[in-house]
C-alpha cells in the first residue's frame, strides 16, 4: 500500500536520456564528468561540470544545451581550474553551485577549492560563462557544499556551507554565514543537522543547488549520507527555509526524494551516489530540472513540478 514517503520519492522523475553527459562527450581526454552547477543564460541551459582528469585533479568546464537534455556543446578548455600559485586551489576545484544575483547582474559561482590544507569555499563571478572574476577563498578548510541565495536578506548576502572540525562534534551539518560584500563573512550559524540513528541522512548532510525563492520559503535540495557496511550511500531530500530568517527550517522531508537505483547511479568511481548540485526552474511550466552527479562519474537529470514539490513538502515535512 503506497505511503506518504512513496509519494514524496515519486516527485522526481529520471530523464529517459540519462546519463545526459559523460566523459565521452568531452573534446579532450578526461576520466569522469559529474556534479554540475546549473543556470539559464541566453535561452540555453548552462552546466558548469566538475571534470576529473587522469591525474585525479578536478576542474570546471562549461557545457551548453538548447533544451537542457540534448545537443550539448562542451567548451574546449576549463572555465576554472587548478592554480599552482594559489595554496588554496593548487590541487583543483570541484562541485560548484551557480546563483544568478540580479543586484550584481552576474552569476556567482560557489565552489570547493582544494589544496594541501584541505577543501575550502571559494567564490567567482561571471556574466557569460566565458570569463570569470575570482573572489578567492572565503571560508577556511575544511569547508565545502556552499550555495548562495540570489538576494540579500536583512541587508546581507547569505551563504550556506558545511564547515567540519575535528575539534568539536560537527560531523558535517549545514550552516550559514552572512556578508555585506561577498568578501567579509560572519561566523557560521547552525542551520540543520544530520539526524541521529538509522536515518538515510544520519552520517552527514550538505546543501545541493542554490535555493529557489517561493511564496512559502526558500526551497532547497540537500544530500544525505548513510554509512553502510559496503560504503557510504548518497541520497537527496527536500528542505524549506524561512524567507526572512534563512537559518530557520520550516519543513524537511522525512524520506529521500531520489536515491541510487539506476545502473549509472549504482556503479561508477564511487558507487551508490546521487549528488545534486544544479537546479533550474522553468517558470512557464513550473518544471524543476535537477542536475546531479551519479556514481561520481556521469551527469544525470531528474524533473519534478514545483507546485507538487511544495505541496508535498508542506504537507509531509
Amino acid at each position: 500500500m503506497p505511503t506518504k514517503d512513496d509519494a514524496i520519492r515519486d516527485l522526481f522523475r529520471r530523464e529517459p536520456a540519462n546519463p545526459i553527459l559523460t566523459a565521452k562527450d568531452w573534446p579532450y581526454r578526461v576520466n569522469t564528468v559529474f556534479n554540475p552547477g546549473a543556470a539559464m543564460h541566453d535561452g540555453e541551459t548552462v552546466l558548469l561540470c566538475r571534470v576529473e582528469d587522469a591525474r585525479g585533479i578536478s576542474h570546471l568546464t562549461v557545457a551548453r544545451s538548447p533544451d537542457g537534455v540534448h545537443g550539448w556543446r562542451v567548451d574546449a578548455k576549463p572555465l576554472l581550474a587548478e592554480d599552482p600559485g594559489d595554496h588554496t586551489s593548487m590541487w583543483g576545484v570541484e562541485d560548484c553551485r551557480v546563483t544568478w544575483v540580479p543586484e550584481l547582474e552576474k552569476y556567482v559561482i560557489a565552489y570547493t577549492a582544494y589544496g594541501p590544507s584541505g577543501p575550502c569555499v571559494a567564490l567567482a563571478t561571471t556574466e557569460d560563462f566565458q570569463s570569470v572574476e575570482k573572489l578567492g577563498a572565503v571560508m577556511p578548510p575544511d569547508d565545502k557544499d556552499a550555495a548562495l541565495l540570489p538576494r540579500r536578506v536583512g541587508g546581507d548576502f547569505v551563504l550556506y556551507h558545511r564547515p567540519v572540525s575535528s575539534r568539536d562534534s560537527n560531523r558535517g551539518n549545514i550552516w550559514l554565514s552572512r556578508s555585506p560584500d561577498l568578501q567579509h563573512w560572519t561566523a557560521p550559524e547552525p542551520v540543520m543537522a544530520s539526524r541521529e540513528g538509522p536515518w538515510w541522512d544520519a552520517a552527514r548532510i550538505g546543501l545541493g543547488p542554490a535555493p529557489i525563492e517561493t511564496e512559502h520559503g526558500w526551497l532547497a535540495i540537500y544530500h544525505g549520507v548513510k554509512q553502510m557496511p559496503a560504503g557510504p550511500l548518497y541520497r537527496a531530500g527536500l528542505v524549506l527555509f524561512d524567507l526572512d530568517d534563512p537559518a530557520r527550517v520550516l519543513r524537511r522531508s522525512p524520506a529521500w526524494v531520489i536515491g541510487p537505483s539506476a545502473e549509472y547511479e549504482k556503479r561508477g568511481d564511487v558507487p551508490n551516489v546521487v549528488f545534486p548540485t544544479g537546479m533550474v526552474h522553468v517558470e512557464d511550466t513550473g518544471e524543476l530540472r535537477l542536475y546531479y552527479g551519479a556514481g561520481d562519474s556521469v551527469v544525470a537529470l531528474a524533473t519534478a513540478n514545483l507546485g507538487e514539490v511544495l505541496d508535498h513538502l508542506w504537507q509531509y515535512g
